[in-house]
This record gives C-alpha cells, sequence and structure tokens, in this order.
C-alpha cells in the first residue's frame, strides 16, 4: 500500500537556506546599535516631513490621507474598459490605472499589419480621441486621478488625447489630476527598442514636462519607472541607480528648455517594485527618498523643498507570482501591499492573483483591492510614519542599499549618462546578467518559492483559480478597425490636413509641440498618424518597420 511522505515530521528542524536578502546582502543573527553606529538623526533621517525625507515625505503621512489604491485595468474595446473602471470605482478604487494595448505602446493603429492579434489583448485599444472619450464616459476628469500607463514615444500621444479630452468637456487643465507613465527608456527595454529611440523618447518627454509645469500644476509628467526593469531580475542597488540616471536625463532635458527646476520637479513621480523581501524592500525605498533629497538638492541647487521629496508608487512584484497553486499568490500580494505601506508609499497598483495565468479578472481585482482595504482600515500599519525607522537592521540595510546604489549611479555617470550606457548596451548587459542569476537560483534552490521548486503538487491536484480566466474576444480588433475606418471618412480632411502641417512645422522648430497634438487629437488624426509625422519632421522614417507609408 502506497503512503505519502510525511514531508512536516522531516522539516520540523528544518533551518533557512539562505541566509541572504534578495539582493544578496548577508544577514547576521542580529543586529545592534553597532551596526547603524554612524547613523545622525538629524542629517541622515529627521522626522517625517523634513529633509532628506527618510522617514517620510509628509510629517503626519496616512493619519493625513490615505494612499491612493490604484488597481489598473482596462482590454478589449474602450467601452469594456469604461465598465471595468467603474467596477473599480464602485468597489473603492480611489484612482485609474490605464493600460493600453500593445499597438497604441508602438505607435501603430489597429488595421496596421503588426497589430494583427494584438488589439485590446494587453490593454484597451487605443487609436483616436474617440476611443478616449468612450473609455471615460460617465468618469469625470476632474475628480479622478488618473495614470496614464504609456512608457513609449507614443505616450505623450495618448497624454495629449487625455488633455483634448478635458478641454473638450469644458474642465480647465489646471484642474486635471493624474499621472503619466512616460518613461522612454523603460519602453525601449521592456516593449521594444525600434519605436523608442532614446533621444527621440526624451526629446518627447521634455516638452511634455515643460507643458504640463506650464499649464496643469496637478499633473505628474516627470516620471521614472524603476519597477520594470526591477522585475526583469535587477537587485535593490541597481533599481535606485537604473531609476535615478533615468531620472537625471528628464531633468537635463527640461533644464535645455529653459525650465527653471523648481517649476516641475515637485511633480516628479517615480514608480517603485515592492518586492517579497519586506525589511530589504522597507530600506530600499527609505534609501530612495534620502539619496533622491540629496541628489537634487546639491546637484541641481533646486531651492523649492516639494522639489526634494521623492514622490513614488509602488507596483507589488509581478515576477514574484507564479502559475501553480494561484492561490499562494493572494498572500504574496498581501506581503507586498504591506511592504509599500511601511515604507510610507503614495500609492499602490497591485498585481492580482491570476496574474501569471491570465489577464485580470473581477474577483482577482476585488480580492486584491480588499486586501489594501483591510490594510488600511484593520491593521493598523499605516498610522504612524516610518513605523521600523529606528530598527538596526532596517537603518543598516537602508545605508548599505544606498552606498551601493551611488557607487552604481556614479559608474553610469561615468560613462556619460543613462542614454550612453544603453547604447554601449552596458544597462542590457545587467539586465541579462541579474535574469540569468536570478533563474539559476531557482533552479539551484539557493532561493525556496513555493509551490515552484519546493512544496509542489501534482498538476493533476491543483485547483482552477475561482472566478476563471479572461479570454478576449476576437471581435475586439475587428469592432477596432471598423470604428477606424468609420472615423477617417466622416473626419474633415481640411481640418486635419492644417493640424497634421501645423505638428510638422513645430516638431522641426522650437515650439512646444503637446498643443498641436492635442489639436491633432482634435481633428481625428490617429495614433499612428500623429506618431509618423513626428518621427518624419525629426528625420526617422513613417513607421520603425517601413511597412506603412505616409497617408498625407
Amino acid at each position: 500500500m502506497e503512503t505519502h511522505k510525511l514531508r512536516g515530521l522531516d522539516d520540523y528542524f528544518e533551518k533557512p537556506n539562505r541566509l541572504k536578502t534578495w539582493s544578496g546582502y548577508p544577514i547576521k543573527k542580529i543586529y545592534t546599535p553597532e551596526d547603524s553606529a554612524d547613523l545622525n538623526y538629524d542629517v541622515d533621517c529627521g522626522d517625517a516631513g523634513t529633509y532628506p525625507y527618510t522617514r517620510g515625505i509628509h510629517e503626519d503621512m496616512y493619519q493625513g490621507r490615505i494612499w491612493t489604491r490604484r488597481l489598473g485595468w482596462g482590454y478589449g474595446t474602450p467601452k469594456e474598459a469604461n465598465s471595468q473602471f467603474k467596477f473599480l470605482l464602485e468597489l473603492g478604487n480611489t484612482g485609474i490605472n490605464l493600460f493600453r494595448d500593445m499597438p497604441s505602446v508602438l505607435g501603430i493603429d489597429p488595421d496596421h499589419p503588426l497589430a494583427r492579434g494584438e488589439v485590446g489583448r494587453s490593454g484597451v485599444s487605443i487609436a483616436t480621441i474617440e476611443d478616449m472619450r468612450e473609455i471615460f464616459e460617465g468618469i469625470p476628469l476632474d475628480k479622478v486621478s488618473t495614470n496614464i500607463l504609456c512608457a513609449s514615444c507614443s505616450g505623450p500621444t495618448l497624454f495629449s488625447f487625455y488633455a483634448a479630452l478635458a478641454e473638450e468637456e469644458g474642465i480647465p487643465l489646471d484642474k486635471v489630476r493624474g499621472t503619466h507613465s512616460n518613461d522612454v527608456f523603460h519602453g525601449y527595454f521592456c516593449y521594444a527598442k525600434q519605436p523608442n529611440p532614446p533621444d527621440l523618447g526624451l526629446k518627447l518627454v521634455a516638452h511634455e514636462i515643460e507643458f504640463c509645469s506650464k499649464h496643469m500644476p496637478l499633473w505628474n509628467a516627470f516620471y521614472v519607472n524603476a519597477y520594470d526593469l526591477r522585475d526583469t531580475g535587477l537587485n535593490a542597488p541597481q533599481e535606485i541607480a537604473f531609476a535615478f540616471s533615468f531620472g537625471i536625463e528628464y531633468i537635463e532635458a527640461a533644464l535645455a528648455r529653459g525650465l527653471d527646476i523648481d517649476s516641475f520637479l515637485p511633480r516628479a513621480a517615480f514608480y517603485c517594485n515592492a518586492g517579497i523581501d519586506i525589511f530589504e524592500e522597507v530600506a530600499k525605498l527609505r534609501a530612495m527618498r534620502r539619496m533622491w533629497a540629496r541628489l537634487v538638492k546639491e546637484r541641481y541647487q533646486a531651492k523649492n523643498p516639494k522639489s526634494w521629496k521623492f514622490r513614488f508608487g509602488v507596483h507589488t512584484s509581478g515576477s514574484s507570482l507564479v502559475p501553480y497553486q494561484p492561490l499562494n499568490n493572494i498572500i504574496r500580494i498581501a506581503y507586498e501591499q504591506l511592504v509599500a505601506v511601511l515604507a510610507g508609499t503614495q500609492s499602490i497598483n497591485s498585481c492580482t492573483f491570476v496574474e501569471p495565468l491570465s489577464l485580470f479578472t473581477p474577483l482577482s481585482q476585488m480580492v486584491s483591492l480588499r486586501t489594501q482595504q483591510i490594510l488600511a482600515y484593520e491593521t493598523g500599519a499605516g498610522l504612524t510614519a516610518d513605523p521600523l525607522g529606528g530598527s538596526y537592521y532596517i537603518e543598516h540595510l537602508t545605508n548599505v542599499i544606498e552606498e551601493d546604489a551611488e557607487k552604481i549611479l556614479n559608474k553610469i555617470l561615468a560613462m556619460g549618462g543613462a542614454i550612453e550606457a544603453i547604447k554601449s548596451g552596458w544597462i542590457e548587459k545587467e539586465l541579462e546578467k541579474g535574469a540569468m542569476q536570478y533563474q539559476k537560483e531557482i533552479e539551484n534552490k539557493e532561493r525556496i518559492i513555493v509551490g515552484l521548486n519546493d512544496f509542489t503538487i501534482p498538476p493533476e491536484e491543483d485547483i482552477e483559480p475561482p472566478g476563471g480566466l479572461i479570454e478576449v474576444s476576437s471581435n475586439v480588433e475587428q469592432e477596432q478597425i471598423a470604428k477606424l475606418v468609420r472615423i477617417k471618412k466622416e473626419r474633415d480632411p481640411a481640418r486635419l490636413g492644417r493640424a497634421i502641417k501645423d505638428l510638422r512645422q513645430a516638431v522641426e522648430g522650437d515650439e512646444n509641440i503637446i498643443p498641436f497634438i492635442m489639436e491633432a487629437a482634435k481633428s481625428y488624426a490617429t495614433v499612428g498618424e500623429i506618431q509618423g509625422t513626428i518621427r518624419e519632421a525629426l528625420g526617422y522614417s513613417w513607421e520603425p518597420w517601413e511597412m506603412v507609408k505616409s497617408p498625407f
């Protein structure tokens, strides 16, 4: 008679097989005052709300305002995305993260040959201002904080659709609140290289920063995405250094447009990873606050204290989730949300437990949001600022992570900055090394991932995720192409022609191009047409793969 091995009996005296943090820092048995003996509280920490903001950027932190619960959604048609966002807002979501599909990210329209099979799949299809109008039908743009997730060269175009829609609805731009995830360096590494040349992306982002600094004071147009690069396998110091090197490029580009640093840096925002290693992640985010404050004050002589404040949202770590025993992912997500709160985040965009298997489902979204609400209203975790501050272990980790991050950042700056480090291939090699190292450690069981390389069960005994999985209908592509054909037929060709001509001239000159993109959007120019015009005016091909020619 076959018997099951009683694993728990064998593991009774088990010890941990890895005595290192996620990033590889060795962990001592206990930490004492000697491990942070050089810490000067007033200089290195300070109270929350005081420079260098190690303990938080607000004096009262969440006693003053709970973090923004900003679950992302959006797939299928714009009307379907509208229903999804209204569902989240009814559940208590306090902000919107708008996911767009891959054709929109690449700056091509739904009828482009490379868009086939991708329309509405990984996000909502956005080709014209009409799509943006349908997405936000019944959602007041002056009352909701929206994050447009499009970190690519087409991002400023989608942002312009949103701004043009606000004007169309009679909402003053200075009342529109939100963020544009426009880190084009992230787009280069995480989406596709051809449509996202770093020089072009940097130019476009600088124009958006300039426009928002003058017309949209509540909008975050300076945005750095540290999250996705970390999810490839980078360690904590690398996440900081790479993100800050990108931030320096955006600062320099904005300064080159003639802006004063204090006119735009108070609205800088970072998107960080909240991983599974609780203490290391809290220390990392504390180190980022301190390092950024010192960097912008000392390197750029920013005078406004708001410019010194490291404002960040987090995304729980998608790479920590596994498709096996998917309900375990709920626990992982809860711990990562806790990390974000203990570290003093301004907003949380959370994964859902089905993410390794499917797009978000209504049930998985509800569970993820309810997890945040339990954290906010039941646990007490956010009732005081920086509750782990003063821990010998946390202060030690904060110091060593910052020291190593500074070394990496200085190495990048010595290369000539992030763009030169990208062009040389150095950053890409570091990403590859990190991913390979992480995978090796899993395969060798140096890292135990429950359900993946240990504590596994036979596939036939695993459960199907409750609530099912999502499949996007193939009709979405047909509907979006049919809409595009209709819009092109109905739009005013004379107005469109003038808008495209004016946009081209603005790109070739030195005027800020955002108002011209907005006018093109109001003329029902498509994402592909606007991107093509910008690219051609700057000496690039109409579209990166040279499969479509200019219709103008």
